[in-house]
């Protein structure tokens, strides 16, 4: 397997980078235009009234007379911001423009982007429970684990329409496309695959949940002090729901007792893994190192002991982005009308996305480009199937 980095664009400086996000990444445009006296009776008093008049008789009229139903919320208390951590939300607002960018660009969606001068649960909760009619679906982003996990499972029951955590799930569902082609490659079967997941945050735990779904059942999570298991004393909350959910072998130790033998490493952590521990692996194994910019193992050095290398880099072949998954499953559970972003549709995401790569499918093709304008549209099909 060839892993030699594609062709790079120009080195972009700083001064671009400044110039592009001056004033902000989005505008709000017109839908149609507003030209003349009657355009704005029309679009405005006196016509509105009327409309508005229809909605609260009927309340059901917002979504198709409103943009409400087609809007996606980014909402982020800046807790957990790419890797630069607790940074607030000031400095957050740049990536939820960006986010919201993407949901335009690639699922045709509507976004605006959230952020909230607060940490407290309960607070974010009663917030987009307050402006809940001014939007039709919420992307939590990042924010930081295990609080993530409470909040996302306190708004689906608060609000009445799809709540994802895009930095689980969306990470989830393309994990899962990549082993899933990964493993046609090397002949293998899903449910004998061992995997080893490095971090037990937000992604962490989200990548084990869905691949215990699809029915693999040796999963081994880490964390910062070692293998999650039942013998250990120091885990709450998710940790300990998952020490026992997961490592079915009961394996105990850290980084060198988790790989032995191991099929499919999955870093979403910020620590490294040494390289004499990748050799202990199996002799197909697969390494997908995600973390961004620095992957816990070079893309070169994977490829001495792996037959499959993904990184969540877009400078080398199979790269994790979570771009294939959350435009489409967005789109397709508005769609579809959907009230919750069940599992059953990320799975049929995640399918869809692994069966977009065909005839194409190799070692350093398993998972489809971001830019391949197929996938949105696929995955919203699949997922309104799912709903």
């Amino acid at each position: 397997m060839s892993l030699t980095a594609p062709a790079q664009p120009a080195l972009v400086t700083s001064d671009e980078i400044f110039t592009a996000h001056e004033g902000g990444k989005l505008r709000i445009e017109l839908a149609r235009p507003i030209d003349t006296r009657r355009d704005l009776a029309i679009v405005y008093t006196p016509g509105v009234a009327e409309v508005s008049r229809a909605i609260h008789t009927d309340a059901a009229m917002a979504a198709p007379y409103t943009w409400a139903s087609r809007l996606v919320a980014v909402v982020s208390d800046g807790t957990a911001v790419l890797g630069l951590g607790n940074i607030g939300p000031a400095a957050a607002l740049p990536v939820m423009e960006g986010k919201s960018a993407l949901f335009q660009r690639f699922g045709g969606l509507n976004s605006i982007p959230l952020v909230l001068d607060t940490t407290d649960v309960d607070e974010i909760v009663e917030t987009l429970v307050r402006l809940q009619h001014s939007f039709g679906a919420v992307n939590l982003e990042d924010v930081s684990a295990p609080r993530c996990f409470e909040l996302e499972a306190k708004l689906i029951e608060a609000l009445d329409m799809p709540v994802m955590h895009d930095d689980q799930h969306g990470t989830a569902v393309v994990v899962l496309a990549a082993i899933t082609n990964g493993a046609k490659v090397l002949g293998r079967s899903l449910a004998g695959l061992r995997v080893v997941v490095s971090g037990a945050g937000a992604a962490g735990i989200a990548i084990a949940a869905i691949l215990l779904e699809v029915g693999i059942t040796d999963v081994v999570l880490l964390d910062s002090r070692g293998i999650l298991s039942g013998h250990r004393i120091d885990l709450t909350g998710v940790k300990a729901e998952f020490a026992t959910k997961s490592n079915p072998r009961q394996v105990d130790g850290g980084p060198a007792q988790a790989l032995a033998g191991a099929d499919v490493f999955v870093g979403v952590s910020s620590s490294t893994v040494e390289e004499s521990l990748l050799a202990t692996m199996s002799d197909d194994a697969m390494i997908f190192a995600l973390s961004n910019p620095d992957p816990e193992v070079a893309p070169d050095i994977a490829g001495r002991y792996a037959k499959i290398v993904a990184t969540g880099r877009s400078d080398y072949p199979n790269q994790i982005n979570n771009v294939l998954a959350f435009p489409g499953i967005f789109r397709g559970a508005l769609d579809a009308g959907a009230r919750r972003i069940t599992t059953a549709m990320k799975i049929a995401a995640a399918t869809a996305i692994a069966d977009l790569v065909g005839d194409d499918l190799a070692a350093d093709f398993i998972i489809p480009s971001p830019f391949d304008e197929r996938v949105a549209a696929a995955v919203a099909a699949a997922v309104i199937a799912a709903a």
